[in-house]
Formats: structure tokens, sequence, C-alpha cells
């Protein structure tokens, strides 16, 4: 969802260790100045979309909008870099409202794990053999067993990485909806996975984890050997990223299902 726009004056900047986004923020710093992250109208981020999530996570509870710029390789969810007129550029900006996914895994000792994906939370097997699941959404069961390479919940902003990759649908960035889709699935194979409501509640479970160990993933952090995955949005959390108003998420997305 759009959110109305403001003055932008104060910036911090925040960088990659990649050295064209380093040599980008002191430059940067120099013309616009540093201010405090707490005390900034809107966080640049300078680097890639790991950048960009890795920014989203050190500033969950803040709420500060942040204006990606591409100087890294993967660059989905940043703008063009362009160093004239940032703050007019970031004040006349498009916010997109973003809910993470919280993720609560229990590991084969018994032990609770808790993570926010921004992305996606996935399953993977964890040796050579395939994993075996069965999925409940709200309570329900609706795969006694999946035999694949795992399994992931992905939200919109996160529908067009690993999700797609694995063949999932692209979402709207506005739509609430989240996507489950198989990585590898061998039975049944004909199983492309299911478009959900986001207030969907989603548990897998592994089946046979001795003999298939499965590990859990949230974004970038890893819990291995798990039994059960809890996965649901989590609307509590909003975070705030800014695109130009000529290439938008929404645009983006819509793009991305025109690739041919």
């Amino acid at each position: 969802m759009a959110e109305d726009r403001k003055t932008i004056e104060k910036l911090a900047f925040v960088a990659s260790d990649h050295p064209d986004a380093l040599a980008a923020r002191e430059r940067l710093v120099k013309r616009y100045g540093d201010a405090p992250v707490d005390g900034a109208d809107a966080i640049v981020a300078l680097g890639g979309d790991g950048l960009m999530l890795q920014t989203l996570h050190n500033h969950l509870a803040n709420g500060t909008p942040i204006y990606g710029m591409h100087r890294g390789s993967v660059g989905f969810l940043m703008n063009e870099y362009n160093e004239d007129d940032l703050p007019e550029r970031i004040s006349d900006a498009n916010i997109s409202v973003i809910h993470p996914l919280r993720m609560s895994a229990r590991s084969a000792g018994g032990e609770r794990h808790e993570a926010l994906a921004i992305n996606e939370v996935s399953l993977f097997r964890a040796s050579y053999q395939a994993a075996k699941l069965s999925i409940s959404v709200d309570g329900k069961r609706r795969m006694d067993e999946l035999i694949c390479d795992g399994v992931l919940v992905a939200t919109p902003a996160g529908s067009t990485a690993y999700n797609l990759s694995a063949h999932g649908p692209i979402i709207p960035i506005n739509a609430q909806l989240l996507a489950l889709t198989p990585i590898s699935p061998f039975r049944p194979r004909r199983w492309r996975g299911a478009l959900l409501s986001n207030e969907a509640r989603v548990k897998v479970e592994v089946l046979e984890p001795d003999k298939r160990p499965v590990n859990a993933v949230a974004d970038h952090k890893e819990f291995r050997s798990v039994t059960e995955v809890e996965i649901s949005e989590d609307s509590s959390i909003r975070l705030h990223m800014m695109f130009d108003s000529d290439h938008n998420l929404d645009e983006r997305i819509l793009a991305e299902q025109f690739v041919y």
C-alpha cells in the first residue's frame, strides 16, 4: 500500500562492502551530510538486494523509510543510481509498506527458534535424501506427504526472488497473498504450490527427521535439523521501502511477468 509523501531533509547513508558502494557513500556524505539513523527522515542504502534486506532487518523497530540505490550485483529492490537532487527525488518517491513473515521452528532437541523473513521462509533437505514433509494451513492438513528438496513461503516482495527461481507465482506488492511453493517436488510431481491469504498460518512437519534431516531458513538466518516450522505474516511490523515514481516496485513486479 502507498503512504503520503513527506519532505525529506535529513539522510542517513549505509553501504555494502562493494568498492563502488563505499566510494558512492563517501561522495554522497560529503554532498548531503550524514544524519544519525534514529534522527533521519530516510535511510539511503547503497548496494544490492542483499544490502536492502540487511538494512530492513537492522531497522525493523524504528520504521524509518529506506531508499535503495543500485551499487551492487542484483538490484531488483533498488532504484537507479543518481547522485543529483537526492532529497527531492526521495521526497517524491512512492512508499510501499510490506510486512515480514514470522517463523517459529522446533529443532530435533525440542528447542524453539523464532526469526523474521522479509523475502521468504524456506525448508531444505540437509542430506542426500529427499525431504518428506506434511503441510497444514490454518490447522487443516492439506498435504499428507510431499517428497521434495524443500518448500518455501514467500511474501509479495520476495515472490520475485527465490520463489520465482523455484517456479512459484509472482505476486503484486499490494496483494494480500502469500506464495507456498515446493522446491524440486518428486511426489506429487505435478503439484506446483498454492496461493494463500496473507492471514494464513502455515505449518510444515518434517516426516522421518532422523533419516531425512531438514534445515529451516528465514531470509539468511538458518536453523538446522528442525522437526516443525510454523509461518505467518506479522502485520504488526511495517517496513517502508521507497521507489522512484517512474520505476516503482509495482511496475517492476508487473514487468517481470512479461519477460520472455
